[in-house]
Order: structure tokens, then C-alpha cells, then sequence
């Protein structure tokens, strides 16, 4: 019997193969077990689809998220039944809050066996109802037509769901299984019922695009703020155009990935530079927003209180996302189509509201590349001389906390082809490592990764991993500790050390250096600009860490100094 020709002798565990593969999925993480058995020798069988095998179950997650960040194609996951499943759960909900379609496939046990003490068993049903867009529990074995009849639409469905165009996100099949698990039949085509879901424009009724330009027309203060967005050329270039009219500020963040000279990029620097009298008079009477979160705080407090008029969100999901207090319009259409719509339009009122932002803008663009120059070797100059170290049409990706709010602080290097990614759609640090490992490799890109010292220790597993390539560059910043903690409010807290910054005296070398990958250390600038050096050279297909020492301390006085700097 030809081996390479045999398949799981479960037809659900056929079927499910079948369609994930005639639905696009090129890519399915496995972790190991037992009760997953029928999944693993199906997917295997399953020539479209290249089954890659991470033992942790939370890492094998995030590493499916990073590649279907990058792939923009559904991404399977597969474990075993009981707590496997729940170590899914964080990058689930990353998913949903950043719109990336996770297939999560999880085995179970046969419904009459479960909270019967029987091993490895919990209740899996709608386990992640609260961040999955849809949940479908298969059928165990189908004993009647109809059975096969359901898998095959709950299937469908659940791809259709996940790759909704402008709504993405997981969805869970949770697959009972019976014993035996490891049988094997000989593999026969069969044709299974696969239903398509075909991509509608949705665009505004005419009368409604009458009220919305007439609003837009008029009003002297536009203010456009994208949050967390895919690179995306097309919509950069309307919204640079769209930048053209003076009455349009146009506000992004890093990870925006929406990149020119006319749009405003450091917010923060921005806000922080405003005295009481500009606040009021920088009041947007329209505020537009669109895509994921916006890191922001000091945005989101200045809007709170200084709030437009009126406030559309663009959201394909129709989601009534009120960020800023004041909404009053959600706009179920695509962004290019709608901002396509409006770079059409001629302002019927003077303004100048855009060119004083933008000009605040550059004065605090410039203070930081002064501030940097003289700062002493603290968190800020590291992300200084890193900045201008990364080479050019590359990715970059960003760890939560410190590391994306200092580079809210920088110039973008959109003429240098570099994108920006950051798992903000919860803004944890659980699997940031994982996730920058997996979109490292499903692109050709090199892929740095800046991350902080508990970040990279809380992820280390992300290195047990036998896909990591020469592509993939961290850079920890160690600065013993939670260094986020010391630039907001528990800065102040006696509990500090102990309990938020969580202060500590490890390394990142032992661990790195066990798994076998390049190490680097710099304690001060000119080791540091040796060591990105050594980090971008070619390793023969290893990736390589520099981890770098900063003063936790003095990180905080550095960070304070150069907002103090913006109010001189």
C-alpha cells in the first residue's frame, strides 16, 4: 500500500482538510497530542497545505497570527483537547482585535465523555465565544447524511467568516473525536460541498453622499486619524493627497503604515506641545477615523475633552468603535472607496488649520533628533541609533509598552521601504516574539523585532522553535524591568519595583545561547552600533539577538526631559 497516499480514516477529518485547502489555507501550526491524531494525518495528507509543528501551544498560536498577518490568508492552528486549548486563547483574541483570520481547530473529546474525570477533557464548546467571530461544534461521526451535510456548510462557513474582506478574524471548529485515532485509509477524491461568499462593494446611497460631502465641504477643521493598518499604497496615496487641502490634518501613528511628508506622525510630541489656548483652537469640527487602535493616550484624552462636532468611524463590520466620545456616524464602506470619494472634493472654506498642526509637527520632529543627540546611552538613544540602523525595505516590529511609544516619537522611514507591525489589538505582551518569528517566516523580508526584557523572557518559548530563519533579528532592551511603569502614573507608587516594573537582574544570553542562535551585548553607543553590525550580517540561516543595558532609572528622567523640552 502506497503510504503517501493515505489520509485519517475519520471523514470529518478528511473533509475538513479538503476545504481548508480548496479555501486558501496554505499554512496550518500543529501542536502535539493525541486526540488531534485524525486532524494531524489529514492535514498532513493534504498536499496545498504545509503543516509546521510547535510543541507550545500559545507560541504555535502567535506564530500562526504572524503569518497571517503577513499572508493576509487563513492560517490553521491545531492542538489537542483540554487546557491545549485554552493556551490559544491570547492570540485569539489578538486576532480578533486586529481582524486576522485564524482557523482554530481543536480536537475534543465525544460529548458523553465530558466532566466525567475522563483526562485531557473540559467543556470546548463556544470556549472563545467573547473574541471569535464564529464558533461551530462538528458533528463526532456522521451516522446519517445529514450530518455530512452540516459539516460541510459549518466548514464553509467558518472560512467565509474568517476572510470576510474589511471583517476578519478566528473562528473555532471544535472536532469530537472517537477511538480509534491513529487509523489510516487509503486517500479517495471526493468532491465536498464547498459554498463561497463573494465580496460586495458596499457604497453610500446618493442622498446620504450629498449630506456627508456638504458636511465635509464646509467644515474649516478635518481631522483624519488612522490607527493600527496594513500597508496598504493605494490608500497612502489618497490620504497624501487628501493632505493636500489645508483644512485636512491627517494623523498616523508608526503602525499605521501610512507614510509622507504631509502627514502628521508623532502625535504625542504633538499633543504635549499645545498649551491650554492651542488645545481649544485645534478642535476638529469633523474627526474621521478608520483602522485598529489608536496607542495614543494623550490623543485620546485631548479628544475626550476637545470633542468634534461630528465624529464618522469607517468600519467594514459596521462596529461602533466611540474611542473619542463622539460618535456620530459608523460608515460600513471601504476606506479607499469613501477617501477616494472626498479627495474629489473642493473646501468651500478657508483654512489653515492643517499647516499649524503640521508645523507644530516638525518643530517637535525636530526637537527629539536634537534631544537624541545629546541624550545620555538611556532607552531613548537606543531607539535613536536603532532607527537609523534598520535596513531598508524591511519590516520592523514593535514590542507593547515602551518600545512603540518611543518610536511614536521618530520619523517613519517611508522612503526607505520599511514597515511597521505591533500586536496592539490587545496590547499585551504575551506572544510578541512568537508573532514576529512567524511573519519573519512567510516573508523574504529581514524582520526586526524591538522588544523589551519581560516581553522577550514571558516569550521565550518563541525560540523552541525549528523555523526560525536568518531573517528574523531581535533586539532586547533591558532595562531590568517593566521601564513602561516608570513613565506613567505608577511611577509614583511605593509598590513599583516590587509589583509593576517587576525589577529583576536576568539576561537574555543563557536562554538565547541554549537554543543555540548568535548573541550580542552593548552597554553603551558605540558597542551598540557595533553590534547591529554583527546583528544584520548573514548567520547561515540562524537568527541572531543583541540584547542592550539601559539604566531603568534614567530612562524615565530621559523620557520626561523631552516632553519638558517641548513646552520651552
Amino acid at each position: 500500500m502506497d503510504k503517501s497516499n493515505m489520509t485519517s480514516d475519520k471523514p470529518i477529518a478528511q473533509m475538513l482538510a479538503a476545504i481548508a485547502a480548496a479555501k486558501g489555507m496554505k499554512y496550518s501550526v500543529i501542536s502535539s497530542g493525541s486526540r488531534n491524531a485524525p486532524l494531524v494525518i489529514a492535514f498532513d495528507a493534504q498536499k496545498e497545505i504545509e503543516c509546521l509543528s510547535i510543541i507550545d501551544e500559545r507560541s504555535a498560536a502567535f506564530f500562526a497570527l504572524g503569518i497571517a498577518q503577513q499572508t493576509s490568508s487563513p492560517v490553521g492552528i491545531i492542538c489537542t483537547s483540554g487546557s491545549a486549548a485554552l493556551n490559544y486563547a491570547p492570540a485569539i483574541a489578538e486576532a480578533f482585535y486586529q481582524n486576522i483570520p485564524l482557523i482554530v481547530i481543536t480536537a475534543d473529546r465525544p460529548p458523553e465523555w465530558i466532566d466525567q474525570d475522563d483526562g485531557q477533557t473540559i467543556n470546548q464548546q463556544n470556549i472563545y465565544s467573547n473574541y471569535c467571530k464564529a464558533s461551530f461544534n462538528l458533528p463526532v461521526e456522521p451516522s446519517h447524511s445529514d450530518d455530512l451535510w452540516y459539516a460541510q456548510r459549518a466548514i464553509s462557513e467558518a472560512f467565509n467568516t474568517a476572510t470576510e474582506r474589511g471583517n476578519e478574524g478566528p473562528v473555532h471548529l471544535n472536532v469530537p473525536l472517537r477511538e480509534p485515532l491513529y487509523k489510516e485509509v487509503e486517500k479517495i477524491e471526493v468532491a465536498y460541498k464547498i459554498i463561497d461568499a463573494p465580496t460586495i462593494q458596499k457604497q453610500l446611497s446618493k442622498e446620504t453622499e450629498k449630506k456627508m460631502l456638504d458636511v465635509w465641504n464646509n467644515a474649516k477643521c478635518k481631522m483624519l486619524i488612522c490607527g493600527l493598518h496594513k500597508p496598504d499604497k493605494e490608500l497612502n496615496k489618497i490620504l497624501a493627497n487628501l493632505a493636500n487641502d489645508a483644512s485636512v490634518a491627517v494623523m498616523t501613528e508608526t503602525t499605521s503604515n501610512m507614510q509622507d511628508y504631509k502627514l502628521i506622525h508623532n502625535i504625542d510630541a504633538v499633543m504635549d506641545s499645545l498649551d491650554d489656548d492651542n488645545k481649544k483652537s485645534f478642535q476638529p469640527e469633523l474627526l474621521i477615523s478608520f483602522g485598529g487602535p489608536v496607542t495614543s493616550k494623550k490623543l485620546k484624552t485631548y479628544l475626550r475633552k476637545y470633542k468634534p462636532q461630528q465624529h464618522w468611524h469607517i468600519s467594514a463590520s459596521a462596529a461602533h468603535t466611540d474611542t473619542f466620545q463622539s460618535l456620530t456616524n459608523v460608515l460600513a464602506v471601504d476606506e479607499k472607496y469613501f477617501f477616494g470619494l472626498l479627495s474629489k472634493q473642493k473646501s468651500k472654506q478657508k483654512s489653515n488649520y492643517a499647516e499649524e498642526l503640521k508645523s507644530i509637527s516638525d518643530k517637535a520632529s525636530k526637537a527629539i533628533v536634537a534631544y537624541s543627540k545629546k541624550a545620555p546611552f538611556t532607552d531613548l538613544k537606543v531607539m535613536d541609533t536603532i532607527w537609523n540602523n534598520v535596513p531598508k525595505n524591511s519590516d520592523v516590529h514593535l514590542g507593547n509598552s515602551s518600545p512603540i511609544r518611543y518610536a511614536n516619537l521618530f520619523e517613519t522611514k517611508f522612503q526607505l521601504g520599511i514597515n511597521y507591525f505591533c500586536n496592539r489589538g490587545v496590547s499585551g505582551i504575551d506572544g510578541i516574539t512568537s508573532t514576529s518569528s512567524g511573519a519573519a517566516f512567510s516573508t523574504n523580508r529581514i524582520t526586526t523585532l524591538i522588544t523589551g526584557d519581560l516581553a522577550f523572557l514571558y516569550d521565550s518559548n518563541a525560540l523552541w522553535n525549528k523555523y526560525l530563519g536568518g531573517n528574523l533579528k531581535i533586539i532586547v532592551i533591558n532595562n531590568s524591568g517593566g521601564g513602561i511603569f516608570r513613565l506613567i502614573d505608577s511611577k509614583d507608587s511605593p509598590l513599583l519595583e516590587k509589583y509593576f516594573e517587576a525589577k529583576h537582574s536576568m539576561k537574555a544570553e543563557g536562554i538565547v545561547k541554549a537554543h543555540n542562535i548568535p548573541y550580542y551585548a552593548a552597554t553603551n553607543e558605540n558597542e551598540l552600533k557595533q553590534s547591529l553590525t554583527k546583528l544584520y550580517k548573514d548567520h547561515k540561516g540562524k537568527p541572531a539577538v543583541l540584547e542592550v543595558f539601559t539604566p531603568n532609572e534614567l530612562n524615565a528622567e530621559v523620557w520626561s526631559g523631552y516632553f519638558k523640552s517641548l513646552k520651552k
